[in-house]
């Protein structure tokens, strides 16, 4: 058990910046924007404190501007992914027993230098290399992350001040949180800067090494988290930043006798591909490996007939289509009564031709680009398929253009099947896709809305009759892991709504809660007797 539970900084949300015409950060973040835009980037790996180089590297480039070098990073082999392994290993003696509160002092500073000096790094890393906005990436890449570190602290005290109660003289129980017996691996996302720095540094924090594999495409950002992560302590060797492909990863990794757990958000596929790997392998691992999943998600608004048509349409507008879609909680599908439709509709058809969409570095553009290719080539196959198909119609965009940036209009779809395709599919993009029901049918379109995909991330009731919001959050009792009355389905916030799913959308494990930091530590129970017995016989042995 930590000595010295001492009082620790309260945790706050981080205030987010406006970024409004004259002010400070407007400023200092486009100066930086154009300083990351004038030079090349070489991204190395971090493997045991030291930067690590191969011969064979990938291209980094925005996906707004896809002809614009910003930089390369190295590719990993197997070998790397060993080596990266072993470093994690020879440093956990060290990091394992220092004591919390450093190890809390380290996250504290980190979060102090994201919100000071590398806000405007991280943040333009975030725009360049992920096609966010300066107002999405400012609560990702600096609120989201600030909070996930400052909270993680205040959490990781009180599971240590968690203690069994004094029962009984002469006797002293107490309960040791220690570190998994072995390393973490963190393989983290593209779409939030701040997912990528929380996976490794939870399980960091208390107590564990981790191997850390962002995407390719959020290699970028990354490179600054590592930077930061350097500057603020972060001893060698405890966080290990490496880029194999996934299946050289795997096959290292998961073999591994000393693998203690994965922490992941990600695509539901490779999550499931991930357990049935590790389930296969289970006889080579010396524990039980911890999983922990964040993966898919087919978020919803489902309005009642009471709701009012401009809060349905600000929710789809914003909910739908704030960083193109491509935020786990985004809203995929929506249901709107029928009498309410054609007001619905105004308003968002005129939201959406009011869209700005190009670069990032032009502010007044509220849509950018999508990741990368294959997500475009995905998406815009989908509109195709729907502009051709019986039944569906495109009430709001449905272009798309790859030549300059990887650029998908906001789409809304219309279908008569509440089961249609793009209703049921995962397509994390800017493509909502809406059923509209018969306004005296509330329950058995919540029936629908339960069973029409495996996920059940996130999803969103909007109404003013609060006998149909009861009814709502009963019937959708386990369609969502974050539910929402009458707002949007996205932007939890850390301390405030703890974000993950069940279903296909995970192992429900509560990024920026206690919960999740309990899945890596494995507790110790300890008894102690201070005058222990000398004598086997009880009082009951004696004779009458």
């Amino acid at each position: 058990m930590p000595k010295g539970i001492y009082n620790v900084p309260q945790p706050w949300n981080e205030p987010v910046k406006s970024y409004a015409p004259g002010s400070p950060e407007r400023k200092e973040l486009q100066a930086m924007l154009k300083e990351l835009r004038s030079k090349e980037t070489d991204v190395p790996m971090y493997i045991g404190g030291k930067e690590v180089r191969s011969n064979d590297k990938v291209r980094i480039a925005p996906p707004h501007d896809h002809k614009h070098t910003l930089g390369h990073f190295h590719k990993s082999s197997k070998e790397h992914v060993t080596q990266a392994i072993d470093a994690a290993l020879a440093a956990k003696p060290q990091w394992e027993a220092l004591a919390w509160e450093h190890r809390a002092s380290i996250f504290l500073k980190a979060a102090e230098l994201i919100a000071g000096p590398y806000r405007a790094k991280l943040n333009a890393a975030t725009m360049l290399g992920q096609s966010k906005n300066a107002f999405q990436a400012e609560i990702d890449s600096a609120c989201e992350i600030i909070d996930f570190l400052r909270f993680n602290v205040m959490y990781m005290t009180e599971i240590y001040k968690q203690q069994p109660p004094v029962t009984g003289v002469g006797i002293w129980n107490r309960v040791e949180q220690r570190p998994l017996e072995g390393f973490i691996y963190a393989l983290t996302p593209f779409n939030f800067t701040a997912i990528a720095g929380n996976l490794p540094t939870a399980c960091a924090m208390m107590g564990n090494v981790v191997v850390w594999k962002p995407s390719n495409t959020q290699v970028y950002s990354a490179n600054v988290l590592m930077e930061i992560f350097t500057q603020a302590g972060v001893p060698a060797g405890v966080i290990n930043l490496i880029y194999p492909s996934g299946p050289d990863a795997a096959d290292v990794i998961f073999s591994h006798p000393d693998f203690a757990g994965i922490h992941f958000t990600g695509s539901t596929e490779v999550f499931q591909n991930i357990w049935k790997t590790i389930g296969n392998n289970i006889h080579k691992f010396k524990t039980y490996p911890r999983i922990v999943g964040e993966t898919g998600g087919k978020d919803f608004i489902v309005a009642h007939r009471s709701a009012d048509p401009k809060v349905v349409a600000t929710a789809i507008s914003r909910g739908a289509f704030e960083f193109q879609g491509q935020k786990c909680s985004a809203a995929s599908r929506a249901y709107i009564p029928s009498n309410i439709w054609e007001d619905v509709k105004a308003q968002v058809v005129s939201d959406l031709r009011s869209f700005k969409m190009g670069p990032t570095e032009d502010f007044t553009n509220f849509i950018n680009a999508v990741i990368d290719e294959k997500s475009f080539d995905k998406l815009a196959k989908y509109i195709d398929a729907a502009k051709a198909d019986k039944g569906v119609e495109i009430i709001a965009g449905g272009n798309y253009d790859k030549s300059k940036g990887w650029f998908i209009e906001p789409t809304i779809i219309r279908v008569d099947d509440p089961k249609y395709v793009t209703m049921c599919d995962e397509l994390f993009g800017p493509v909502l896709t809406l059923y509209v029901y018969d306004e005296n049918k509330w329950e058995e379109t919540l029936k629908i809305v339960d069973s029409t995909s495996i996920y059940a991330l996130t999803g969103a009731v909007i109404s003013q009759d609060r006998y149909a919001i009861e009814y709502a959050a009963k019937a959708l009792r386990n369609a969502a892991g974050n539910f929402y009355i009458n707002d949007k389905p996205t932007g939890a916030v850390v301390g405030q709504q703890p974000f993950g799913g069940a279903r296909g959308s995970g192992t429900n494990d509560k990024a920026g809660s206690m919960i999740n930091l309990l899945r890596w530590v494995s507790p110790r129970t300890i008894k102690e007797t201070f005058v222990p017995p000398t004598d086997y016989k009880y009082p009951f042995l004696q004779a009458d």
